[in-house]
């Protein structure tokens, strides 16, 4: 019988996920379909419930359930239940198991520029759910150093005192950061600041820049943001989310088939559906 897979939001119409997975599985042959259901969340609960009697094999969730979804499930990571939010579920046996691939589908984009951390100070900007699922899993790989800045200071250090991994960590104000920019090696710009329509604003000046550092922004709408572009004229290398998005959908595919599967073509695959 054909498997279904799924995503899970509301709203659901942009998502490119069903675009990129449903290829995978065309190119793989596996017989299966991966199919978009907006679901609203006073309707979360009996959803679960429903994927689970008809005996989905996995599915995404996306805003805004990704925490709300964690009481509705038989199982959760440990990393995920840290984090608080659940972007992947698979159908174990009959038993819907959560997990969250955003951090660590962050680090593997990243592993063209580093492959350990444990030299490298990191900078944080944002103290949000993608925040906290990068901050959680980075240190883990244990950096030299991960500070967090945040227009709220207090949700910053609120974020560091949450991890259950030791790190060293401070909380900054978007003024320290903006000082102390040029003793950092990665800098991850984790907001919406910047994304499609508000395309000029940026989160922090980067006057004070290391141009050998790695600027990194989970923005994908536009391709490059004011931030990534200021970056790139300072000689920096920049990133955009489009790496990060691919990789959590490669690891959550992985999750269900056990198949890691070609990134390029994902990659590819997004990028005609972002320049269409």
């Amino acid at each position: 019988m054909k498997k279904l897979f799924a995503v899970i939001g509301d709203p659901i119409g942009h998502s490119m996920s069903p675009i990129m997975l449903n290829d995978v599985i065309s190119y793989y042959e596996i017989d299966a379909h991966y199919h978009p259901f907006k679901v609203r969340p006073d309707e979360l609960e009996t959803a679960i419930r429903g994927l689970k009697a008809i005996g989905i094999a996995g599915f995404n969730v996306t805003i805004p359930h990704k925490s709300a979804i964690i009481p509705f499930l038989d199982g959760v990571d440990d990393l995920a239940l840290s984090i608080g939010a659940v972007n992947t579920v698979v159908n174990d046996n009959g038993k819907l198991i959560g997990y969250n691939t955003d951090g660590y589908g962050f680090l593997k984009g990243l592993e063209p520029y580093f492959l350990t951390f444990t030299d490298k100070k990191v900078l944080v900007i944002g103290a949000g759910g993608a925040a906290r699922a990068i901050y959680f899993t980075m240190a883990k790989m244990k950096p030299l150093a991960i500070d967090i800045t945040n227009r709220t200071v207090k949700k910053a250090k609120e974020l560091i005192e949450a991890c259950p991994f030791e790190s060293n960590s401070k909380s900054l104000t978007l003024e320290e950061a903006e000082a102390y920019l040029d003793e950092y090696d990665v800098v991850i710009q984790t907001t919406m600041i910047g994304m499609y329509p508000k395309i000029l604003e940026t989160p922090i000046s980067l006057r004070n820049l290391n141009t050998e550092a790695l600027v990194c922004d989970i923005v994908y709408n536009p391709l490059e943001t004011q931030f990534m572009k200021e970056a790139r004229q300072k000689g920096a290398a920049v990133q955009n989310g489009v790496e990060m998005f691919v990789y959590q959908g490669a690891l959550a595919f992985e999750k269900w088939t056990g198949i890691f599967p070609d990134v390029k073509r994902m990659r590819e695959n997004v990028l005609r559906q972002l320049e269409a």
